[in-house]
């Protein structure tokens, strides 16, 4: 029997989990088709190819729609990851404005995206300003995770950062309907973890270890186990309100016409 919360939706096969569980009731249907209809070219991409070099000058924004992607930054000769997408994310709707990023975007795992051309979304801008301000809304909350992950890397020691991470990459999984009761999939190595979390491959080995033990979660052939999800947010101090799938910064009709 097929899990009908991973089936594609028919009449948006590639825009179906772009802010689902947390906006998407506040789109139109015909906003739903121009959203689906701008989407092209659609490409699939390996593993660690570069989608956007920092520093280029950008002419369209990226949105996945399978797949894992970072921006990542490099400094001293070592990479950070500073944000990662999921399915549904406009990757870098932000370039529209900047032209040119001071980060990269690169695939993590086999990937498939698509790509929407800055002229095409001055003209959506121009003749549908209700959508224009969602695509916005979808823009901010990356903002918004942001602010957490700097928080986060600011007061957490490493166990905390592994923990808040996995357990904000589960929720927004399980948004767009890509998380499971017990965990999920996660194509990053530990080494792309570790760049996530601000530490070495070998201290964040010892933490999976740790974490392992305690009874909380395992990270094993691209699979997150999560054992106790209590002790797994207690322990990453977790709070999802920041990614406006719940709780006092859930939206119900605010961002209707």
């Amino acid at each position: 029997m097929k899990d009908r919360r991973r089936q594609v939706n028919p009449d948006f096969p590639n825009s179906w989990r772009f802010l689902l569980g947390r906006a998407r009731h506040a789109l139109s249907q015909d906003e739903q088709r121009i959203i689906e209809d701008m989407l092209e070219p659609v490409e699939r991409v390996s593993h660690d190819r570069v989608i956007l070099q920092d520093g280029d000058l950008v002419d369209r924004s990226t949105f996945l729609i399978e797949g894992f992607m970072a921006r990542t930054i490099k400094r001293d000769g070592r990479r950070h990851i500073v944000s990662l997408h999921v399915p549904g994310d406009f990757v870098d709707l932000h370039a529209f404005a900047l032209k040119r990023l001071d980060h990269t975007v690169v695939a993590i795992g086999p990937t498939k995206v698509a790509y929407v051309t800055h002229r095409r979304l001055e003209e959506l801008l121009a003749r549908h300003p209700h959508l224009g301000r969602m695509l916005w809304f979808s823009t901010l909350l990356d903002a918004a995770i942001h602010r957490e992950w700097i928080l986060t890397m600011e007061h957490l020691p490493i166990e905390g950062r592994l923990a808040h991470l996995m357990a904000e990459l589960w929720y927004r999984l399980s948004l767009v309907r890509l998380g499971d009761e017990d965990g999920f999939n996660l194509p990053l190595t530990q080494v792309e973890i570790a760049d996530a979390c601000g530490t070495t491959p070998i201290h964040l080995n010892r933490v999976v270890r740790s974490l392992r033990e305690a009874g909380i979660m395992e990270l094993s052939r691209g699979r997150v186990t999560i054992f106790d999800r209590a002790k797994l947010e207690r322990t990453g101090k977790f709070d999802p309100s920041y990614l406006y799938g719940e709780g006092g910064l859930k939206l119900g009709q605010e961002l209707s016409r």
